[in-house]
């Protein structure tokens, strides 16, 4: 996998990475897991591997989750029309 994911410097010298980047990264990760196991070719035990995969979807969904939980609400009203 050849990628480039772009990263955001802030003021006090961190490195932010757009969290679209990490829950695909984390979603590809678990798919290259499963298609390893369905060809059976896991190293580790098939059904580790596969609750492995589970839990990276799942975080990757909770990101998902809680960054929506950040997006601003718009407004219901929109006030007077032209």
């Amino acid at each position: 996998m050849n990628a480039s994911i772009p990263l955001i410097s802030v003021p006090d010298g961190r490195v932010l990475i757009p969290a679209d980047e990490v829950t695909a990264l984390l979603r590809y990760v678990a798919g290259e897991w499963l298609h390893t196991v369905s060809r059976g070719g896991a190293e580790l035990d098939p059904g580790t591997t596969l609750r492995l995969a589970g839990l990276l979807t799942a975080y990757a969904d909770q990101i998902d989750v809680e960054c929506i939980g950040f997006m601003p609400v718009p407004d219901e009203d929109p006030g007077p029309g032209p």
